[in-house]
């Protein structure tokens, strides 16, 4: 059966640390804003699942004319379609559009009620916990990165941020799967970029890798918006609005960075960047334009800062050592940290 193991580091570039980390905060920017925007589309709609449909859809028509008109959209369709036929490229790299997917519904289903702060804390959990374990059993493209005290701690960290905020004013009043669901579409996203930085060295270039994303995802929740409107009866009408279709385009950003960078951070540091982005963004628009009577400005700040926390213990201790070993500010793939082999992730296609 074929092997999935990664590209070997000769293959890929390198760029500068300042880089990859500036579009990993960029990623969790554009996170939390299209959170809100789909939150307000599903709201004015009274329908998550035709909010999330039109934001995928209005995504995969922007990277499927990019893919026409781009000689590396091109060339990589083609790279990719000979890849399925023979048997070279798994069906578990295929799926990752169904974490967007989840994560698109879960926007239109919470983040109105609940804001984009709540949301956001756990998403940083999900994302934390999922990625130390992707990491580590080397399911992401740059193979088996070693789990340390660092990163353990702070993963402990955002799960003490999602505990408190439970603990917040309104909470009580908000059903419980309200909040665990951003928890689950955290680790969907985790598990997500990993699958797509895989795709993305099979194809050789991340806007295939974003295509299928965005193929995959509308098809279902397609399937999922005919069933709801099958059950519940038509949504409203759609709003004049022109900033609340903007999420599609967002998508294509921060899923097409992802694939391009995961590969240089590995799972865990690329989720952790980008959940600084999500954080500061996350309380200027809950700030800005808030939701949910949170009579605890001061408990979401300090639940964002015990967050924002857990990145700085789990990134800086690793980034310091690794620029002491390397004497550069510059950052290839990741490198397992221990001189023996490091075992791979594989599956049958």
């Amino acid at each position: 059966p074929p092997s999935a193991e990664p590209a070997p580091e000769s293959a890929r570039p390198r760029i500068p640390i300042w880089l990859t980390l500036g579009a990993a905060v960029l990623i969790g920017v554009l996170t939390a804003a299209q959170a809100r925007i789909n939150g307000q589309l599903g709201l004015k709609l009274d329908d998550a699942f035709l909010a999330a449909f039109i934001s995928f859809g209005s995504g995969l028509v922007i990277i499927a004319v990019l893919s026409v008109v781009l000689p590396s959209g091109r060339r990589g369709v083609g790279v990719l379609v000979r890849g399925v036929r023979a048997g070279e490229i798994p069906w578990w790299m295929l799926i990752g559009g169904a974490a967007g997917a989840f994560t698109v519904a879960t926007q239109g289903l919470v983040v109105a009620t609940i804001g984009v702060s709540l949301f956001t804390v756990g998403l940083v959990a999900g994302q934390t916990v999922s990625g130390l374990l992707i990491d580590r059993v080397g399911f992401g493209p740059s193979g088996v990165v070693a789990v340390t005290m660092p990163r353990i701690a702070g993963g402990a960290l955002a799960l003490v941020a999602v505990a408190l905020s439970f603990g917040g004013a309104g909470v009580g009043s908000i059903p419980l799967w309200m909040l665990v669901l951003p928890f689950l579409a955290g680790a969907g996203i985790a598990w997500q970029q990993g699958a797509n930085g895989r795709l993305r060295d099979r194809v050789g270039t991340p806007l295939t890798a974003t295509l299928v994303n965005f193929i995959g995802g509308t098809f279902l929740l397609g399937i999922a918006t005919l069933i709801h409107v099958l059950v519940e009866g038509p949504p409203n009408a759609l709003p004049s609005e022109w900033w609340v279709y903007l999420g599609g385009a967002m998508g294509v950003t921060y899923i097409f960075t992802a694939a391009a960078i995961v590969a240089y951070t590995g799972v865990l540091l690329l989720g952790l960047a980008s959940i600084v982005g999500q954080l500061l963004a996350a309380v200027l628009i809950d700030l800005i334009w808030p939701t949910f009577d949170a009579s605890g400005d001061l408990r979401s700040v300090l639940v964002v800062a015990i967050a924002l926390a857990s990145v700085v213990v789990a990134v800086l201790p690793s980034r310091r050592r690794r620029r002491s070993q390397e004497g550069s500010f510059r950052a290839g793939p990741v490198r397992p940290r221990t001189k023996k082999p490091s075992r791979v992730f594989t599956l049958d296609a």
